[in-house]
């Protein structure tokens, strides 16, 4: 099967992109319905780093993540009988939150699953939005609940095994593309590993030397656990990091990040929870642990590419609170 990312590569070599890629068509889609988040370069994490650093600022996003992309673009693809029947969507906390909201803006209803781990202000935030939140106890019941709806009738979005919700994620990558400077190495998120897909799809078309390395946190590791088995595997889930805490990767995401990836990074909790304190003292930004375990990673790419290096960090969210950040601080001994 051709992905995402033969034909992000293959339009990349026609000269002015005569042929439009699947994410191209995705920027155009949603023009109107989401944010061209800011792509700034960052003295304090350059200082920080030791290294030119530049971030794409999806905290910024309409719902606080880079989720309403790919939600949309699936969201606007549906037909008359797939928006009438309602979507449902499962979650760690992000892209409930995008499915609720952008649903509700385009008059579907919804329903989303999170496992009772979710961020409490996730659930607040889609039930707010209109949408039907059904708990589970954990991830894997989620995605199982999420199976059932879908048999009894319901329109599934899912968060990252679909080519129109990666193609809607890499919008991300084409952004970037267009907006930095020079970058040498970009870190990307993972949690089933549809951003990291369209990321790298669209960025390796334009920019093919720059290296994209994927950073997960320990014991939410479904793509490193993936690539070192040879395929998708189930994975125990044990981080914190509830947004990316996927039972396994998709066949889908997995070819895409073994074709173009460097590498996948993994890094503590801990460390990841420590990269939100320093985005917030060195970047000013308030980020998510799911964006702050790209600091850690990146202190680690550093010491292996060496000197001439630019680095790009996708900030992919914010929105965790100040009391959930505080506590897990507290739990680390970090304040």
């Amino acid at each position: 099967m051709i992905g995402i990312s033969e034909i992000e590569a293959a339009a990349g070599r026609i000269a002015g992109h005569v042929v439009r890629t699947p994410t191209e068509a995705a920027a155009g889609r949603i023009a109107g319905h989401v944010v061209r988040t800011p792509t700034v370069d960052s003295p304090g994490l350059s200082a920080l780093l030791g290294a030119p650093v530049t971030v794409k600022l999806e905290l910024l996003q309409r719902t606080g993540s880079f989720k309403a992309r790919g939600a949309t673009v699936k969201l606007l693809s549906l037909g008359e009988a797939e928006r009438a029947a309602g979507v449902v969507a499962v979650s760690g906390g992000n892209h409930g939150i995008a499915v609720a909201v952008m649903a509700a803006a385009l008059d579907v209803k919804a329903t989303v699953v999170m496992p009772r781990s979710a961020p409490a202000r996730a659930v607040e935030i889609a039930e707010a939005a209109g949408a039907s939140v059904r708990l589970t106890d954990d991830m894997d019941g989620a995605f199982a609940l999420m199976t059932r709806l879908q048999q009894e009738g319901l329109t599934l979005v899912h968060p990252f095994d679909d080519p129109a919700v990666i193609a809607g994620q890499g919008t991300v990558g084409l952004e970037l593309a267009a907006d930095a400077g020079e970058l040498t190495d970009v870190l990307v998120s993972i949690g089933g590993g549809g951003l990291i897909a369209g990321v790298a799809a669209a960025l390796r078309a334009r920019r093919p030397g720059v290296r994209v390395w994927g950073v997960e946190t320990e014991g939410a590791q479904a793509m490193s656990e993936a690539l070192a088995a040879g395929g998708p595997l189930p994975v125990a889930l044990s981080s914190i990091v509830s947004t990316l805490s996927a039972p396994s990767v998709s066949q889908l995401t997995y070819d895409h990040v073994s074709a173009l990836v460097t590498e996948v990074l993994v890094v503590p909790d801990r460390e990841a929870v420590r990269g939100s304190l320093d985005l917030a003292d060195h970047a000013k930004v308030w980020a998510e642990p799911a964006a702050g375990c790209l600091l850690p990673a990146a202190r680690r790419v550093l010491e292996r590419v060496g000197d001439g290096a630019r680095i790009g960090l996708v900030v992919c969210g914010g929105n965790a609170t100040t009391d959930d950040v505080f506590a897990w601080s507290r739990r680390f001994g970090l304040r």
